[in-house]
């Protein structure tokens, strides 16, 4: 069966061809197209769509009020689609939060539909396969304790679809005494610095969107930039950040693999994380990791947006241990040999 997509954007030509590149792919049927959000609330109840993509900004309610209402009184796999400017950027990261499965940029310049959403189908089937749910309640950062790691420990963390809500459940809870965290999370261009924003306002420890040449420090983490380059550890006395061009890998750019396989090449205590997210990246990268003698953790099945990341990594023996995602930041701080004692 066809998935059932509802197009939901204030602009006629918007419409048109986010519908002309859904309607492409032969797994995909657009029943309907809404100008706004009272309109797209009658159809959600007339047409039932499996999923909904989503414009930011419309009149009379914008798409983050909508979300909130959608995720609210019917929850469903909802797609954001966003222009790459500040207050659209911002408004995107609120509604992944929110529950929104994922987000695709509005194309800029001149418009085709060959070319207009390169991942607007793959992030409309990702979501069709996505669990729904309110957004979990995440812990409080630990207090009054102090934490000692190993040294020269570095955690790489790889993610994608869901990897928003699964981030901001995890970094919040390192203390300020880890290792340092290198993450590579699929996401648009424009969005990273935004979310490693975000990360940073919630968290501990300093967060910031990879920079060529940043010297991994504890307390730290280091985002890649999205779209552009692959994020690498490159080797020397001190470990640095690396961004590499170069051409998509499982599709993706930055790749997870690129960066775990960097981390395999180090000899260097390290662990991997694998989250939530559709496809294969990193599982490969996550393998050479454990077989270099890394710690291997992977999120699992139930609370997992789409368990495809994890699950091809662990089909190949590339996950030490599952673990749901309330149980990671732990797992990850206990693999370091951080040692945790009273202040």
């Amino acid at each position: 069966m066809s998935i059932r997509v509802l197009v939901v954007d204030d602009s006629a030509t918007m419409r048109q061809l986010i519908s002309a590149v859904l309607n492409a792919d032969p797994e995909i049927e657009v029943v309907g197209a809404a100008e706004e959000p009272h309109e797209a609330r009658a159809m959600i109840k007339a047409l039932t769509p499996d999923v909904i993509t989503l414009d930011v900004e419309m009149p009379n309610m914008n798409g983050l009020e909508f979300l909130e209402k959608i995720m609210r009184l019917r929850p469903m796999p909802v797609v954001m689609v966003s222009t790459l400017t500040q207050a659209g950027t911002d408004v995107a990261l609120a509604a992944l939060e929110l529950g929104a499965v994922d987000v695709v940029g509005k194309p800029s310049g001149a418009i085709n539909p060959a070319h207009g959403f390169p991942d607007l189908v793959s992030k409309v089937k990702a979501a069709a396969q996505a669990k729904v749910r309110t957004v979990m309640q995440r812990e409080a950062a630990p207090s009054q304790t102090s934490f000692r790691a190993s040294q020269g420990h570095i955690i790489a963390i790889g993610s994608s679809t869901g990897g928003v809500e699964a981030l901001l459940s995890i970094v919040p809870l390192l203390p300020v005494t880890c290792p340092p965290v290198v993450i590579t999370q699929h996401m648009p261009a424009g969005f990273t610095e935004k979310f490693a924003a975000r990360l940073n306002k919630a968290s501990a420890i300093e967060v910031k969107e990879a920079e060529d040449g940043d010297t991994l420090q504890p307390g730290h983490a280091y985002l890649a930039p999205g779209s552009h380059f692959h994020l690498e550890v490159a080797n020397s006395v001190v470990p640095r950040c690396r961004l590499v061009e170069g051409d998509l890998i499982n599709g993706h750019r930055p790749s997870v693999d690129a960066l775990f396989l960097s981390i395999a090449k180090l000899n260097r205590p390290s662990t991997g994380v694998i989250l939530t997210g559709m496809g294969r990246d990193g599982a490969e990268g996550l393998l050479a990791m454990r077989r270099a003698g890394s710690a291997t953790l992977g999120q699992d099945e139930a609370s997992s947006v789409v368990y495809g990341m994890p699950k091809a990594a662990h089909e190949i023996g590339a996950v030490a241990l599952q673990l749901p995602l309330r149980r990671i930041a732990e797992a990850i701080l206990e693999t370091c040999s951080i040692v945790r004692s009273p202040v």
